[in-house]
């Protein structure tokens, strides 16, 4: 096993023979094959220490599944003088071909011109706020859902938990602000959302913000089938006025593998909501959440109904 400074070293000497700069990159130990598949979903310039059951098929494998943009830069035997080489190569020829002799693999996304970034290689950190004020969104169109309060979004976040190596759903996702919230948190983020002009403006925020998200358009639970499985479920009002909302929460619920978070429009729903989750294994609990804030601009009530594996 490699030294904390001999895989400093290690990675480095990747990544010099690209002519990149790595102290904005990702670095991944590859033990656990989702998280090393979910922080390459979530960020550029990824890292990856290959391990048993990890490698560049593996990867392919999972990134072939909707993940636009990346490219795979295989090293193999990397410092030796002799055996070394690399290649570049898409997601879907990578989970097609045997691999020996892996030493470390790159996930890139080669459409993002290198620039200044923020270091993020060691221990992973959290933003320095979260629960973003409301107006950081676009207001969307009359008839779509509204932001979710600020207050509200801190409850849904501390319940899915995002972290890095996660992924989250954000269903109905309406602006994208808690898909964006999640993405700030390190997690690999997929907004749903079944407009054109509400996929556009999710786009947009994520810009704004610096964040990757990806972003679905289509109808649920449709669209989900075509979905990896997630850690995390957000179910926002853009679905929670929708006649399909049990079946949404059931087909999330049956995928998650640690937290589901649901907007209910009203309280006569969170027991069938509620009993849904409970349907699927997990422990299920609710909340109407009203706030006065020091202003004139206090919310409207927001009803929560949350399960946990």
């Amino acid at each position: 096993m490699l030294s904390d400074h001999a895989r400093s070293a290690h990675i480095g000497l990747g990544f010099a023979r690209l002519g990149l700069a790595w102290d904005d990159a990702v670095v991944v130990d590859g033990s656990v094959l989702d998280r090393a598949v979910n922080v390459c979903r979530a960020h550029p310039k990824v890292a990856v220490l290959p391990a048993p059951g990890v490698g560049p098929a593996e990867l392919g494998a999972e990134l072939v599944r909707g993940v636009a943009s990346r490219t795979l830069v295989v090293f193999s035997a990397l410092g030796d003088p002799f055996r070394e080489r690399f290649e570049r190569v898409e997601p879907a020829e990578a989970m097609c071909r045997g691999w020996e002799g892996v030493s470390l693999v790159l996930c890139l996304d080669e459409s993002r011109p290198d620039g200044p970034a923020p270091a993020v290689t060691g221990p992973l950190t959290g933003p320095g706020r979260w629960a973003l004020p409301d107006g950081e969104f676009e207001v969307p169109d009359a008839g779509e859902a509204p932001v979710l309060p600020y207050e509200a979004r801190a409850l849904v976040l501390a319940r899915l938990g995002p972290r890095a190596g996660d992924l989250v759903w954000d269903i109905g996702t309406g602006c994208g602000a808690v898909a964006i919230e999640c993405a700030r948190l390190g997690a690999a983020a997929v907004a749903v959302e079944r407009t054109a002009a509400g996929a556009a403006r999710v786009w947009a925020h994520t810009v704004a913000h610096g964040v990757e998200v990806r972003t679905v358009h289509g109808e649920t639970p449709t669209v989900l089938s075509h979905l990896a499985d997630p850690d995390g479920v957000f179910i926002g009002g853009g679905s929670g006025g929708c006649p399909e909302l049990e079946s949404i929460v059931l087909t999330a619920a049956r995928r998650a593998r640690r937290a589901v978070v649901v907007t209910v429009p009203g309280r006569k729903l969170m027991s069938p909501v509620r009993e849904a989750l409970e349907s699927c294994g997990f422990a299920a609990e609710g909340v109407q959440l009203r706030s006065e804030r020091l202003d004139s601009s206090s919310p409207a009530p927001v009803c929560l109904v949350w399960g946990t594996r």
